[in-house]
């Protein structure tokens, strides 16, 4: 069996070590354009967030890549949804995004794109490592590579503002941006200023070092800070590629991807335009988003974790908005995968129809105690297949009489069982933890 090289958001790793090394990058860049089995020459647009390791990463690539005859196009610099619209909008056949999200610089990851915008399917994926697993196959990389550059941020950003092409209300309105020091440091002070907002710039000064650190979506407490200092109507902060986003209402209280699904879906509602009245978020939503819902008659429906399958979910069911509560939001009016930048613009374009603050649209969500706990187990057993752990997981539930959430699924990558439990009593709902984890320590522990 191939080994598995692709996560549940591309190949990741320290930068310079397996599976990032020079010689495996080059040789993923010729199985990727390899497998598409096309006819002609592949078209390839590479984009990258502001780590230093992206430049050599995005040579490699190309060299495996025009070493199967494909033409490459380098786009530097760009967040994530910017690669995923110009490789659709552009006619490449794939875009290829070089960036670990919200880690530190010392990491980096390849995505792959289709030429329709969509993150590469599994199917895909595992073509890719049965290639780069075949020992008979030896790529013909060149040593010297030729790649296209332009000018590609102003139609991406004409993209991105037609979800909300002028300020209106919210005209000269103050908000604090937090840019990660990523790859929306290309990008968003110039959205937000040309639509006539007045923009408070925070981690806007990447080094190749400094992306994410402590900053960004992931350590939003600077953002929430500085929009208060600094009287903001809100503040919102980005991850490393751009494609997620965490805001703070006018308070300073973080309004996290839950409560942005929560008042886009209701907005969506109201307008007719949400498909079926249902939102798609993960199994790691908050119980309150789904009841909140509930409230306004729309459904949630749930995926595993990963963007990539709330984007599944989507396609499946014709559906409009879904996300995670990290902060990815997907709307396909704009893009099929999940975009910081054109989240924040669908914000404030309901801040500015509706002429509330974003703390009022954000009331609604009323967030579960939750608590999880890990417990080591020994063999991976199928969870309903030993009945004294089923029969915890019963008795809980009939507890929680549809006022919580049971979920307890196995790590992905350690021997260990994850019991995560929501309802409306932080002592309850830490107790019956324990008597699901008892359970699972005398059977599987």
């Amino acid at each position: 069996m191939a080994e598995r090289l692709f996560g549940t958001d591309g190949v990741r790793g320290v930068a310079g070590t397996y599976p990032l090394d020079p010689p495996t990058v080059c040789r993923l860049g010729a199985a990727v354009v390899r497998t598409l089995g096309l006819d002609r020459p592949a078209r390839l647009i590479i984009g990258r967030d502001t780590r230093e390791s992206g430049e050599w990463i995005a040579r490699e690539l190309a060299r495996g890549a025009t070493g199967e005859g494909a033409s490459v196009t380098n786009a530097g610099v760009m967040p994530t949804p910017g690669i995923a619209f110009l490789a659709r909008a552009l006619g490449h056949d794939l875009g290829v995004v070089l960036s670990a999200s919200h880690n530190p610089y010392t990491d980096n990851g390849i995505k792959v794109f289709s030429g329709l915008g969509e993150k590469f399917g599994e199917a895909k994926e595992r073509a890719v490592e049965v290639m780069m697993a075949d020992a008979g196959w030896h790529p013909a990389a060149r040593d010297q590579v030729s790649m296209t550059t332009g000018e590609f941020v102003p139609p991406y950003l004409d993209h991105v503002r037609r979800l909300w092409p002028s300020a209106g209300a919210l005209d000269g309105a103050r908000i604090a941006v937090d840019m990660a020091n990523g790859a929306t440091t290309a990008t968003a002070l110039r959205l937000f200023t040309e639509l006539g907002l007045d923009v408070v710039p925070l981690g806007d000064r990447p080094d190749g070092r400094n992306i994410n650190l402590a900053c960004g979506s992931t350590h939003p407490a600077r953002m929430a800070g500085e929009v208060v200092s600094s009287g903001c109507r809100l503040g919102v902060a980005f991850d490393g590629d751009g494609d997620r986003a965490i805001f703070a209402d006018h308070r300073g209280h973080i309004v996290d991807g839950d409560a942005v699904l929560l008042l886009l879906g209701v907005y969506y509602k109201e307008r007719q335009r949400l498909p079926r009245d249902t939102v798609v978020a993960t199994v790691m939503s908050n119980i309150g988003l789904e009841l909140a819902l509930r409230r306004h008659g729309i459904a949630l429906a749930r995926t595993p974790v990963g963007d990539k399958y709330v984007m599944d979910e989507m396609s499946r069911g014709g559906y409009a908005l879904g996300g995670e509560q990290s902060g990815h939001v997907i709307l396909t009016e704009h893009l099929p995968t999940g975009d910081g930048m054109a989240t924040a613009l669908a914000v404030l374009r309901v801040m500015a129809e509706t002429g509330k603050d974003l703390a009022d649209l954000a009331a609604d969500l009323v967030t579960y105690p939750q608590t999880l706990v890990n417990v080591r187990v020994r063999e991976k057993k199928p969870v309903d297949t030993v009945p004294e752990i089923r029969a915890a997981i019963a008795r809980v539930e009939a507890a929680l009489s549809g006022h919580g959430r049971v979920l307890v699924r196995y790590s992905g990558t350690e021997p260990l069982l994850r019991v995560m439990i929501e309802g409306e009593d932080q002592a309850s709902v830490q107790a019956w933890a324990e008597e699901i984890a008892e359970a699972i320590r005398g059977t599987l522990g």
